[in-house]
Parts: C-alpha cells; sequence; structure tokens
C-alpha cells in the first residue's frame, strides 16, 4: 500500500496551514485540509495558456497571477517565442521554494526560463504599479474564484476597483482570464461593464474527464 506523504508546510497570510503532498509519483496542495490542486488534473490551467496566447504579438509581456505548480506557466512557455517576457507573481515565497525543492522534474526547472521573472507579492500590486510597461495577457489563477477561500485579500481582485486596475494594466486588445473552481453569471455581469467582450468558458480538470468542472471567465480590451 502506498502511503501520502507530507512534503511540506506553511502559513497564508491569512493564518490557515497550507500543505503540499505526495502519493504514488502525484503531487497535491491543500489548504487547511482542502485540496486546492494536484498534478493530476491541469487541464483548466492549460487551456487558459492557450486562450491567452492565441493572437499575441511579437515581444509579448505575460503576467500570470499565482504560479501553483506551474502547468499554466509550462504552456505559456511553450506557445510563446523566445523574446516574450512572462512576469509570475506568487504571494508565498513557499510555493515557489517548493516548486524548485519538490517540483523540480515536474514545472521546477521552469522558473530558470530566462523569459521568466518571478515576484514575491500580491499580483495586484504588480497590476497596480505596472504603469506603461503594459501587458498583452493577464492570468489569473490565484484562488477558488470570485469567491476565495484561500486568501481574503483575493477579493479585489473581483471587485469593480480591481477589475478597472486589470483593463488598465492590459495593452489595448489585451486579454485576461480569470480561472475559476465554478461558474458565476454575476462576475460575467461585473466584467461586461469593463470589457468589449467576455466569455464564461466551461473547463475540465484533465482531459478525459466526463464533466466541466471549471469555467475560465476571459475578457478582451478594446
Amino acid at each position: 500500500m502506498k502511503i501520502t506523504r507530507t512534503l511540506a508546510t506553511c502559513k497564508t497570510p491569512d493564518g490557515a496551514q497550507l500543505t503540499l503532498h505526495e502519493h504514488d509519483g502525484h503531487h497535491f496542495l491543500k489548504v487547511a485540509g482542502l485540496q486546492l490542486m494536484s498534478t493530476t488534473a491541469s487541464a483548466s490551467e492549460e487551456q487558459m495558456a492557450e486562450l491567452s496566447c492565441a493572437h499575441l504579438p511579437p515581444r509579448p509581456r505575460i503576467l500570470i497571477g499565482g504560479l501553483g505548480f506551474g502547468f499554466t506557466l509550462r504552456r505559456v512557455l511553450a506557445l510563446t517565442t523566445p523574446d516574450a517576457i512572462v512576469d509570475v507573481a506568487e504571494l508565498l515565497p513557499e510555493v515557489v521554494a517548493w516548486n524548485r525543492e519538490f517540483l523540480h522534474e515536474v514545472n521546477g526547472k521552469l522558473l530558470d526560463d530566462p523569459r521568466v521573472r518571478i515576484h514575491i507579492g500580491d499580483v495586484y500590486e504588480l497590476i497596480d504599479r505596472c504603469g506603461n510597461d503594459r501587458y498583452h495577457a493577464i492570468l489569473l489563477d490565484v484562488d477558488n474564484g470570485p469567491d476565495p477561500f484561500v486568501q481574503k485579500g483575493n477579493e479585489r481582485l473581483y471587485a469593480p476597483k480591481g477589475i478597472t486596475r486589470i483593463k488598465n494594466a492590459l495593452e489595448p486588445e489585451g486579454r485576461v482570464i480569470f480561472w475559476s473552481a465554478h461558474p458565476d453569471p454575476s462576475f460575467v455581469r461585473s466584467l461586461a461593464g469593463f470589457f468589449k467582450h467576455v466569455e464564461a468558458i466551461s473547463a475540465k480538470a484533465y482531459p478525459k474527464a466526463k464533466r466541466f468542472t471549471h469555467t475560465l471567465f476571459v475578457a478582451d480590451r478594446d
């Protein structure tokens, strides 16, 4: 019988316990005992990357909010040119360290790609101070969606003030994508008040899944 090993633990800024586990070669991240992500279910993160990279210009600037296990980053790097700039904002330094130490053979090596710039801190702050260095695509996978449960401060990303700042951080024709564990028609309506085109796309956790369990909110700036 294969056991589940706890590899590392830390506290979130809200005081919840974040734990990294390994079982039969797969890794799982839990917060307060609830599974947040795993290496067995990455299809929706990869789809988010594919949607964001569909129409990028030369020398694109891309922002990824939330490193996780690096599957979004891996797909973005696979789809972009060598001159791309990919900023990755991760609130918890432990998550970056765990990718290097425990997930090196999964996606941890990607952190040393010359296109990648790791920022330890809140993606909201990075968006707020980008100035004229705006992005062609912003991918936000920082929590459970418009109803965050990992970090209460993430709520501001989904509020009107946060949406305004995200829009201002995008180049004309730029695209933002929000990952969510569930659909939310009210959030679609909120985005529609700021962006020219908004779509909620159902996504699977893994390619052979029978159900669409995740949602990608896609919004394009005019």
